[in-house]
């Protein structure tokens, strides 16, 4: 079964951010930030209970080349992508995102 994925509002704009920032520090790297992003969301909905758990039905992916996880949860209407988590932050700050 093919799953399409939608983001949290907040989860839109902690990509969008993080995006913009790499950007900043270096022109072409939020493009590649973009790029990871997509491969990791592809690998998602290619396994998606591939991903630990991390709390209920919450699961992660790390991505390869930033310090950051897709947190996401499987829906009978797709994957619903839920964070896009720096890792070197706040760990718990997305609990109670659906």
């Amino acid at each position: 079964m093919i799953r399409t994925p939608s983001f949290h509002r907040l989860a839109q704009r902690e990509l969008n951010e993080a995006a913009q920032y790499y950007e900043s520090e270096s022109p072409g790297l939020g493009a590649a930030f973009l790029n990871e992003i997509q491969r990791c969301i592809g690998d998602i909905l290619k396994q998606p209970e591939a991903g630990p758990v991390l709390v209920g039905a919450v699961r992660r992916r790390l991505m390869r080349r930033f310090p950051y996880a897709v947190l996401y949860s499987i829906k009978p209407a797709g994957i619903r992508i839920l964070a896009v988590m720096n890792l070197r932050r706040r760990p718990m700050y997305w609990v109670g995102r659906e």
